[in-house]
């Protein structure tokens, strides 16, 4: 969940309150439309910071609308995977240094989000499946993938696409969103409910989705890792990120057979998308070329040499 930085509206807070006590039931159902409601994005959020060059959108019909996007370039591709209200063009640091290296670009906007049709909940609502399937379904029309660089829900919508049988070389976590549970003590804490609404919700989601602990990612990669051959794996999170877990990050790579991982100080949730050294980090991990002492990598470290 995205919020301004102290915003707890009183009136929020004392109708939660006030649900709590007299009807959990409808508290429930009000977190139920907000966990499933994308945040707006202002025009201001969304300017390009860097200069892109020319590329080629395109339309793809996908279940209850169109899917919009943006290719560049030739040769091996990358797709850029955004988070729960992202869109392609947040990751535009990312595109120049990838170019120049020889890569293929695709980016997009999810159903309901950025520039694309709404989805399978409606205007300005979707889920984190919806999320994988459309990008499967990107992957099937402009072609197999040799990279992914996922940010936030964008790496758990990976996973799930990798549950399917999605190939990849080579895959980035950017901030990574981990566990769902600590997702809603998030929202917990930001919306001011308590035990009785929670338990109803959690109640509702399992109904519709599976248990909350079926979308921890550290367990699931533990399974998959079993019965195949994952990708290289890089994973990028910063300390101070608010909105998902820097320990759960930790947590993926300990999990995931010769993962790389790169923590960051002050970048947060968002930062990191256009951290000079991110970018730097990512393009030379997705080009397989090996980093000096001193070069972007000097914070990474083999998972399995951490305590």
């Amino acid at each position: 969940m995205t919020g301004r930085k102290g915003d707890r509206p009183a009136a929020r807070w004392l109708i939660f309150q006030a649900l709590e006590r007299v009807w959990p039931a409808g508290g429930a159902r009000l977190v139920h439309r907000i966990w499933f409601r994308i945040p707006p994005v202002s025009e201001k959020a969304r300017r390009l910071r860097v200069e892109l060059p020319a590329s080629s959108p395109f339309e793809l019909t996908f279940e209850h609308g169109v899917v919009r996007g943006r290719s560049w370039g030739d040769g091996p591709t990358i797709y850029l995977l955004h988070g729960w209200g992202g869109w392609g063009l947040q990751f535009a640091a990312f595109i120049p240094p990838l170019l120049a290296d020889g890569f293929r670009v695709v980016a997009f906007d999810a159903p309901s989000h950025g520039e694309s049709d709404p989805g399978r909940e409606g205007a300005r609502s979707g889920t984190m499946s919806e999320l994988a399937d459309a990008f499967q379904a990107v992957v099937a029309a402009h072609g197999p993938a040799y990279g992914v660089v996922a940010h936030s829900l964008g790496a758990s919508a990976f996973v799930q696409a990798l549950k399917n049988g999605f190939t990849v070389r080579r895959v980035v976590f950017l901030a990574a969103a981990t566990d769902f549970r600590h997702t809603l003590d998030v929202y917990e804490v930001f919306l001011g409910f308590g035990p009785r609404i929670r338990e109803r919700f959690v109640r509702r989601f399992t109904r519709k989705f599976g248990p909350l602990e079926n979308f921890e990612m550290e367990p699931l990669i533990g399974r998959l890792a079993m019965v195949r051959e994952l990708p290289t794996l890089l994973v990028v999170h910063d300390r101070s990120d608010r909105e998902t877990m820097a320990d759960g990050s930790v947590k993926v790579a300990r999990a995931w057979p010769g993962a790389e991982l790169q923590l960051t100080d002050g970048l947060g949730h968002h930062r990191v998308l256009r951290d000079e050294t991110v970018v730097e980090s990512t393009r030379v991990f997705l080009s397989g070329k090996q980093a000096s002492a001193n070069g972007a990598w000097a914070q990474c470290e083999k998972a399995s040499d951490r305590s």
